[in-house]
């Protein structure tokens, strides 16, 4: 039996998936919802990530690390430059790609994909596990961490935020569809998890960042209309249209950014597995 914050949390889950399905406008799910997105997930070796460098501080090189939900290997790349190998386990087609078109560019020959869901996934345990930015959606919380934990000779190093990094298009949704977005769980709820699981872990904040914005205002568009379920041309656009007028604005840097965004505030949660 799940423990009590485990069963809210799959409910904040189910409830929010159920909240997409609601307003989807047409269709169901696609089968990579990560399509429009992955691009953004490309890793970049030139610029300083503050979470990347501090996940970096707990590798050593004779580790073995297991990534589990690379992505487009945004932090699976920069590790396995410091590390002995990486197995990054990832079900996106779309994210899988970048990964490995990503791991050729740099001639990384050190790193692994396995295209597959964490539950399903069949690996060797590694010295270091990571899981950065997944949880949020995971609706067996317990399940997922019991493996994780399993598979770490060392250390489990779980990042999590305050709210999922894409809610920066939640100030649109009461314009859209007339009610606000659920939330999902956040590292609070994870902590208490682990602590009803017998887990004791360290909890450190990490440097919080601002929303990232969009390149131009067709770019915001184009990726508010996925994350808002509405189709190209339908009634659910023109009131994305409306609203992102009313509440996208230009900052100094020239990107575009929602105002009411929510500011992202990471924690990084660790710990050392269990006998």
């Amino acid at each position: 039996m799940s423990s009590p914050t485990a069963e809210l949390w799959r409910q904040m889950v189910e409830a929010e998936h159920a909240q997409s399905e609601r307003v989807r406008e047409k269709g169901g799910a696609p089968s990579d919802s990560w399509v429009p997105y992955a691009e953004r997930f490309r890793p970049s070796l030139d610029s300083t990530d503050p979470m990347v460098e501090r996940l970096l501080r707990e590798i050593e090189p004779h580790h073995s690390v297991l990534d589990v939900g690379a992505g487009g290997g945004r932090v699976a790349l920069p590790v396995s430059l410091h590390c002995r190998s990486v197995v990054a386990v990832e079900p996106s087609e779309s994210m899988g790609a970048v990964l490995r078109e990503s791991a050729d560019q740099l001639g990384r020959d050190n790193i692994s994909l396995v295209a597959s869901t964490w539950e399903d996934a069949e690996v060797e345990p590694a010295d270091v596990v990571m899981c950065v930015q997944v949880l949020y959606t995971v609706r067996d919380v317990e399940g997922f961490i019991r493996k994780l934990e399993a598979h770490a000779r060392e250390q489990v190093l779980v990042v999590l935020g305050e709210y999922p990094p894409y809610t920066q298009s939640n100030p649109l949704w009461p314009l859209v569809h007339g009610e606000a977005r659920l939330e999902l769980p956040s590292f609070r709820d994870l902590m208490r998890v682990l602590w009803e699981m017998g887990i004791n872990p360290d909890m450190e904040m990490l440097t919080a960042q601002e929303p990232r914005g969009y390149e131009s205002r067709e770019r915001a568009l184009e990726q508010t209309r996925s994350r808002l379920f509405v189709e190209a041309g339908g009634d659910g656009e023109r009131r994305l249209s409306r609203a992102l007028e009313e509440l996208l604005e230009e900052c100094d840097d020239g990107r575009f950014r929602i105002r009411g965004a929510p500011v992202f505030r990471p924690a990084l949660v660790s710990w050392r597995p269990r006998a």
